[in-house]
C-alpha cells in the first residue's frame, strides 16, 4: 500500500515542475505547473498576479542551453519549447512595445512599460543624445525619490544613480539640476507619464535590436518597431522601413532577407548576416510577428508564413494574439477601480541601483573619461567616412498609430537620422547569457566597456540581456579572425553543400509523394465505383476509355501475375 502511494506522488511529480518568472521589478514569481501546460497558461498566471488586463504587449522571454534567445509561444508545450531540464528561468518583458505609451488606458500598464524602457535605457538600448538622456534620468529619478530635499539629498547625490551604461560628471550635474528646478511637485504617475512621452519620440524606442553583419562584413543591429524595420550602424540609423513598405521577410541558414516596395514602385532588397541559424530564425520570427502586430487591421487576416518561396523548404510560422488595433479598442473599453501599484521606490534594483546603497558601481572611472570620450569620437570619424554608412532617403513615421508629434519630427529631418552622440552598441543586451565559469572573464570584459562588472549586475544579464564579452563573430580580435579565416571557408563549403543535397532530397520526396497521390487518384478512377458527378464525366471520355482498355486493364493483369508468382514461391518455401 505505502509502495504504491510513493510511486503515485512520484508520477504526480513528474507530471509537474516548478518555473520562476523574473518580473519588469526584478522581484520573482514561481509557480507549479503541469508538464502539459501551454504558454498561455504561465502568462495569465503572471498577469493575474500583476492584475494587468492590457497583457498583449507583454511576452515571456526565455534563453536556451546555447545562450539563443526565444520568445514563449503561448499556443505550445511550455515542456517541449524549453530545451532545458526545470525548473526553468524565464522572464516577463515588452514584447509589442505600444505606439504611444503615454495614452496607455490603465496606469499599471504605463508603469511597467515604464519599468521596460528604464532598463532599456540602462542597457543601452534606449540611446539617445545628451540634452534628451538628462531629461529622461531626472524624471526617473523624480518617479523614485520624489522631490529634492537639501536634508536627505547630499551634493552629487545624483551621481548614486546609474541610468545609462556610462556617463560624465558633467551629465550628473545637468540632471540634478533638472531634478532640483523643474520636477518640483510632481507625483511618481506623472513622472512616469511624462518619461514615456520623451522616450517615445526617440529613434531607438522600441528597439530590441538583433546583432548581424551587412554584405561588407559591416556589424549592424537589426530591429523591429511599432512604426517599421530599422537598421542602426554606428550613431546612426541607416535604414528605416515603414510596415506597409515591407513586403516579405525571409531567413535561409544565417542570412536574412527583408523585401520593400517604396514610392513610385521602388522595390528594395535588403540583406544581413546573422551570427548563428537559430539567430536568424529567431530574427525572422520576431519581424514576422511585429509586422503582423503592428500592420495589420484584424487578427483574422493573420496567415502562416514560410520563410521561403518554395512550399517543400523552410520554416513555417504563424502569429497567436490579437493586433495592435484590436488591442487599443479592448483597452478602451475597461471600466475598472484602477489597481494598487506598488512601485519600488527605493528597494535595490539590479537595473538601476539604489541611493540608499552607495556609488554606482558601473560608471567609468573618472580618469578614463577622456580616453573614452576620445575613441567614441574616433570611432564615428571613421564611420562617417566608411562606405557602408551612405546617406539613405529621410522617411516620414507617418503610420495611423504614431502620435502627430513624431511624424512632424520625422518629416523634418533630412538625410540620415542621427540618434545619438555616441554610437549604437547595447553591450548588455543582445549577446549570450553569461554562464558561471566564464565570470572573471566576462567581468574584465564589462569593465573595458564601461558597464557593470558586480555579481548582482552579472545577474541582471538573466534570459534575453546576454553579454557583449562572448561576442564571438561580433566581439572577437582581428588577429583571431583571421586565423580563422580558412575554417570558417571551408566550414561555408560543407554548410552549402549539405543545404544543396537537402534540397534535391526534399524534391525528390515531394515529387515521390505527387506520384504516389496521382496513383491513389487513378486507381479510385479505375477500380472504384463512387457515384461522383465529376469522376462519372471523366470515366465517360473516349481518353479515358482508351487508357483504361488499352494501357491500365493489361498493367493490372501484369501485375496480378506477378504477384500470384511471388505467392507461389512463398507457399512452395
Amino acid at each position: 500500500m505505502l509502495s504504491r502511494f510513493m510511486s503515485g506522488s512520484v508520477r504526480n511529480l513528474e507530471r509537474e515542475y516548478n518555473c520562476t518568472v523574473r518580473l519588469l521589478d526584478d522581484t520573482e514569481y514561481t509557480c507549479t505547473i503541469q508538464r502539459d501546460a501551454k504558454g498561455q497558461y504561465l502568462f495569465d498566471l503572471i498577469c493575474h498576479h500583476l492584475n494587468l488586463l492590457e497583457k498583449d504587449y507583454f511576452g515571456i522571454r526565455y534563453v536556451d542551453p546555447d545562450k539563443q534567445r526565444h520568445w514563449l509561444e503561448f499556443t505550445k508545450s511550455i515542456a517541449k519549447q524549453m530545451k532545458s531540464q526545470p525548473p526553468f528561468t524565464m522572464c516577463l518583458r515588452v514584447k509589442f512595445y505600444p505606439p504611444d505609451p503615454a495614452a496607455l488606458k490603465e496606469e499599471i500598464t504605463r508603469y511597467l512599460v515604464f519599468l521596460q524602457l528604464k532598463r532599456d535605457l540602462y542597457h543601452g538600448r534606449l540611446l539617445c543624445k545628451t540634452s534628451d538622456a538628462a531629461m529622461l534620468a531626472a524624471y526617473i529619478l523624480q518617479a523614485e525619490i520624489g522631490d529634492y530635499d537639501p536634508g536627505k539629498h547630499p551634493e552629487g547625490y545624483s551621481s548614486k544613480f546609474q541610468f545609462f551604461p556610462k556617463h560624465s560628471e558633467k551629465l550628473e550635474r545637468r540632471i540634478a539640476d533638472i531634478h532640483k528646478t523643474e520636477l518640483i511637485g510632481q507625483k511618481p504617475e506623472t513622472s512616469e507619464r511624462n518619461f514615456l512621452q520623451k522616450a517615445q519620440m526617440l529613434e531607438t524606442y522600441g528597439v530590441d535590436p538583433h546583432p548581424c553583419k551587412d554584405v561588407s562584413g559591416n556589424p549592424a543591429f537589426l530591429a523591429f518597431t511599432p512604426f517599421g524595420f530599422v537598421v542602426l550602424q554606428g550613431n546612426k540609423r541607416v535604414h528605416f522601413l515603414k510596415w506597409n513598405e515591407v513586403t516579405k521577410l525571409k531567413f535561409e541558414g544565417k542570412t536574412f532577407h527583408i523585401y520593400a516596395n517604396q514610392k513610385e514602385d521602388k522595390k528594395i532588397i535588403l540583406t544581413y548576416f546573422a551570427p548563428t541559424p537559430e539567430a536568424c530564425k529567431h530574427l525572422w520570427k520576431c519581424g514576422v510577428e511585429n509586422q503582423a502586430f503592428y500592420k495589420l487591421e484584424k487578427s483574422s487576416q493573420v496567415r502562416t508564413v514560410s520563410s521561403s518561396n518554395l512550399f517543400f523548404k523552410g520554416s513555417r510560422f504563424r502569429y497567436s494574439g490579437r493586433v495592435a488595433k484590436e488591442v487599443m479598442e479592448q483597452s478602451a473599453k475597461i471600466k475598472r477601480e484602477p489597481p494598487e501599484i506598488h512601485r519600488a521606490g527605493l528597494v535595490p534594483s539590479r537595473s538601476c541601483p539604489s541611493i540608499t546603497h552607495g556609488p554606482r558601481l558601473s560608471s567609468v572611472p573618472r580618469t578614463r573619461r577622456r580616453a573614452v570620450h576620445i575613441s567614441i569620437m574616433e570611432g564615428l570619424e571613421s564611420l562617417r567616412d566608411s562606405a557602408h554608412s551612405t546617406p539613405v532617403r529621410s522617411v516620414s513615421h507617418g503610420e495611423s498609430f504614431m502620435p502627430r508629434s513624431r511624424s512632424q519630427v520625422a518629416d523634418t529631418s533630412e538625410g540620415m537620422a542621427v540618434i545619438s552622440d555616441e554610437a549604437y552598441s547595447p553591450s548588455d543586451s543582445v549577446l549570450p547569457t553569461p554562464v558561471a565559469e566564464h565570470s572573471m572573464e566576462l567581468a574584465v570584459s564589462r569593465q573595458i566597456n564601461g558597464a557593470p562588472c558586480s555579481i548582482e549586475e552579472e545577474k541582471e544579464s538573466e534570459a534575453g540581456t546576454p553579454m557583449y564579452g562572448e561576442r564571438g563573430d561580433y566581439g572577437a580580435d582581428s588577429r583571431s579572425a583571421q586565423e580563422g579565416a580558412g575554417g570558417d571557408s571551408a566550414l561555408s563549403e560543407v554548410e552549402q553543400v549539405n543545404k544543396f543535397v537537402l534540397s534535391v532530397l526534399r524534391l525528390l520526396l515531394v515529387t515521390i509523394g505527387l506520384l504516389f497521390v496521382l496513383l491513389l487518384l487513378l486507381i479510385i478512377l479505375t477500380e472504384s465505383d463512387l457515384d461522383i458527378a465529376f469522376l462519372t464525366d471523366i470515366r465517360q471520355t473516349p481518353e479515358f476509355e482508351q487508357f483504361h482498355y488499352e494501357y491500365f486493364c493489361p498493367l493490372r493483369r501484369w501485375f496480378a501475375c506477378k504477384l500470384r508468382w511471388v505467392g507461389e514461391l512463398l507457399i512452395n518455401k
